[in-house]
Order: structure tokens, then C-alpha cells, then sequence
């Protein structure tokens, strides 16, 4: 049986003389890693961050400034653009991960050489305070504390206090190799 509580559409729920009001979604905050260097670059990353805006449960909360940054690894390739996209989602960070791999395939990206060039690359890097090791899912992404690429575009839209700071120490520590700069949308 259900009784309407107010004019608005939610209900309550009863259970003998008991009521309750079904729970909510959780909601949490998830910080993913965008980069491409093949293509429109900055287009890639934007047409991304629509996709994403676009996904069930989720919406966008911040977007740090655009990076460039030189390629890790033994391929030969141009730079990177890169940015954080930090979102608040209802979505499970498994599920997250799926739509953003769906997302790269969308936008045309194909399976390639470790560490190569890419159309589009979308990590989920942590996603609230959820540590979580599985076969398809590592969190926080496990390369994170090692990626200027990353670390920089995240103090952009990390809220300040310990994990801020935290980045900050870490990219005193890992130095200024590879390059990564501001990406001042010349060619």
C-alpha cells in the first residue's frame, strides 16, 4: 500500500505501522582523465566531456583547464592534450567505467599499442573514497601519484584541503619530466 505524503510525486512506502521513503541513489563524486593527441585534440576532449554530461545519473561539476603534455613510453607520437572532468554520479564506478570505454568507442577510438597514439583516452582515476580492486577496475587509478598529466589538471579542480595538498607534494616530488604545460590552444 502506498499514501500520497504531499501534492509533490513521492510516496511513502508502509510496511505495517511503519513508513518509509524509498532511499535515494547514492550520489558520488568521480574525477576521470581525458587525453588525445590524434585528430582535433581539444575537440576530442570536449566532445567527450558531452558524452559524459549525457550519461544517466551524471552531471558535470568541473572541468580543469586543458594540459599538454609529452608522450610517456617508447612510441613515437605527438603530444597529448589532457584534463580532469570531475562528475556526480549515482552510477557504480564499474558502471562508469563501461559507459566511459562505450564513450571511446563511440568517438572512434580503436584498440592500439600500449602507451600509443589515441583519438580519445578516458580514465577513471578515483571516485570518491571507494578503493576497489577487481580484474577491470583498480581505484584510485594506480598510476595516479606517478602522472604529472594528471596530477596538474586535478589540483585544478580538486577543493583545497589534504588531497589538494597531497597533489601539490607529489608534483614537487616527481619533478618536470615529461613536459606538461598549459595548453594555450595554439598548434
Amino acid at each position: 500500500m502506498r499514501r500520497r505524503v504531499s501534492s509533490s510525486s513521492h510516496f511513502l512506502a508502509t510496511s505495517g505501522d511503519r513508513y518509509f521513503l524509498p532511499s535515494a541513489p547514492k550520489v558520488e563524486v568521480a574525477y576521470l582523465g581525458l587525453g588525445s593527441n590524434l585528430g582535433d585534440r581539444a575537440g576530442n576532449l570536449w566532445g567527450a566531456v558531452e558524452r559524459l554530461a549525457a550519461l544517466r545519473g551524471t552531471r558535470i561539476l568541473s572541468l580543469s583547464p586543458l594540459y599538454e603534455s609529452e608522450p610517456v613510453g617508447p612510441v613515437d607520437q605527438p603530444w597529448f592534450l589532457n584534463a580532469i572532468v570531475a562528475v556526480a554520479t549515482e552510477l557504480s564506478p564499474v558502471d562508469l567505467l563501461r559507459d566511459a570505454k562505450a564513450i571511446e568507442r563511440q568517438m572512434g577510438r580503436l584498440p592500439s599499442e600500449r602507451w600509443g597514439p589515441r583519438l580519445i583516452d578516458i580514465d577513471l582515476i578515483f571516485v570518491g573514497e571507494v578503493v576497489l580492486e577487481t580484474e577491470e577496475l583498480i581505484l584510485p587509478h594506480p598510476e595516479l601519484w606517478n602522472r604529472q598529466f594528471v596530477l596538474r589538471p586535478l589540483g585544478d579542480v580538486l577543493p583545497g584541503g589534504g588531497l589538494h595538498d597531497r597533489v601539490d607534494e607529489r608534483l614537487d616530488q616527481i619533478g618536470e619530466r615529461p613536459v606538461v604545460r598549459r595548453f594555450d590552444g595554439s598548434v
